[in-house]
């Protein structure tokens, strides 16, 4: 893969549609599952309660013998004689029948039967007459010494009444594996509801996009060329124009300030008149170097035709008029392909125009050397100076974007520069 592939491939809006696909099919696996465990909980709890209820009412209260109160030994052998044979079928771990006072006056598992021990509040309320209660059981309880051994219960108590009219508490308790199942059943019927239905809406709609991705480059790419197109009609006209202006206005301007200079020169004109005929050749010349830097802004020079130096220099006709000293060194410029060069001349049109501008120097030096890390280009004046870090600074949105520029071709762009210590501007730019 080419340079720079990996990173592109992962910026395409479908490899990244997809992987956030992806991401939210884990993301809603997860919590399915703990949505589903959350649910299988609260069902089987509930499950198991109806079961309690059913169990209690159906099968436990109307065998309840009298005097089980009393924990008659009689009364609990018919009582257990009725129902056991229901419990087993029933998928009941353990049972107990509980006294007001704490007291068992019932269980599957003899040894508990007569033991005594405190109620908690919960079983309380429901022998008062609250709804059917469910909660994983404590298995360091003491009354609950002979589940130790078990991986866990549910405990479900409810309400039951002696045929004397007396209140029990009926307790059944229920192996958490049940919990596991339901859990696992609920899952299997989530997962192809919500991932697979997801997973569907991904494999349907990636290709859609797809197609909307291309067309969408398709109509950048189209944009692109036109705006190329309009640049180069835009460079076409802006080049027309300066070609015409050389030609006509420059050549007439030129031609009319050399004629002025040979008039001054002759020997039978007036002294007053020279030094006015020079004074107008002068200032023709000073109008030729503006019209000058005018076409350069209009049109840059080409550059492989002209060469870099003449280019440069042009650039800093201007300085003189504002009383700028401005010096121009090139070396190096063959070893510039013609996007470095073009580079170095846009960085050099900005900094040189900058620093006329705003820079208020007496000195300018525009200098281009090869150096180890390429070829450097380097503008400096002993001007003002500003803070590069301050983003209302006029220089600051120029250099910005020349910053940028110069990423975009491979070179490196830095500024020096602070108030009252003048500005420097390195342009990086590789070697051919």
């Amino acid at each position: 893969m080419a340079k720079g592939g990996p990173v592109r491939f992962l910026r395409h809006p479908v490899v990244q549609y997809v992987a956030a696909g992806a991401l939210m099919l884990v993301a809603i696996a997860a919590a399915t599952a703990w949505l589903s465990g959350r649910a299988a909980t609260n069902q089987a709890r509930s499950e198991a309660r109806r079961s309690t209820e059913l169990l209690a009412q159906s099968v436990v209260e109307p065998a309840v013998p009298r005097k089980l109160m009393r924990v008659d030994v009689g009364a609990v052998d018919r009582l257990d004689r009725a129902i056991r044979d229901t419990l087993a079928l029933a998928d009941v771990a353990r049972v107990k029948i509980w006294r007001r006072d704490g007291t068992i006056v019932y269980s599957d598992q003899s040894e508990l039967i007569g033991q005594r021990f405190s109620l908690g509040e919960e079983e309380v309320r429901v022998l008062e007459g609250a709804p059917t209660e469910a909660e994983v059981s404590d298995l360091g309880k003491p009354e609950n010494q002979l589940e130790r051994t078990s991986g866990g219960l549910l405990e479900v108590y409810t309400r039951i009444t002696t045929p004397e009219g007396d209140p029990l508490l009926f307790e059944a308790y229920y192996p958490l594996d049940r919990l596991d199942v339901r859990r696992s059943a609920y899952l299997r019927a989530f997962r192809p509801i919500t991932l697979g239905g997801l997973l569907l809406f991904l494999v349907a709609t990636t290709p859609l996009l797809a197609l909307l991705t291309r067309r969408l480059e398709a109509a950048a790419a189209e944009r692109e060329q036109l705006l190329v197109r309009a640049s180069g009609a835009s460079e076409a006209e802006r080049r027309r124009i300066a070609r015409d202006l050389h030609d006509g206005v420059v050549q007439d301007l030129a031609a009319t300030a050399f004629g002025l200079s040979a008039a001054a020169r002759e020997k039978d004109v007036p002294p007053q008149l020279t030094e006015r005929l020079q004074g107008f050749s002068a200032s023709l010349r000073s109008s030729l170097r503006g019209l000058r830097s005018l076409l350069v802004e209009i049109h840059p020079p080409d550059l492989q035709a002209t060469g870099l130096v003449a280019a440069l220099e042009d650039l800093v006709a201007p300085a003189e008029a504002r009383g700028v000293e401005a010096t121009v060194s090139v070396t190096g410029a063959e070893l510039l392909d013609e996007r470095g060069t073009a580079l170095v001349w846009r960085v050099a049109q900005e900094s040189v125009r900058n620093s006329l501008r705003h820079a208020s120097a007496e000195h300018l030096w525009v200098t281009l050397s090869p150096q180890p890390a390429g070829v450097v280009l380097e503008v400096r004046d002993d001007g003002d100076g500003f803070d590069p870090d301050a983003t209302t600074s006029p220089e600051h949105f120029g250099l910005r974007g020349l910053a940028s520029l110069a990423t975009d071709n491979g070179g490196r762009l830095d500024v020096e520069s602070r108030p009252g210590a003048g500005t420097t501007i390195r342009l990086e730019v590789p070697a051919r």
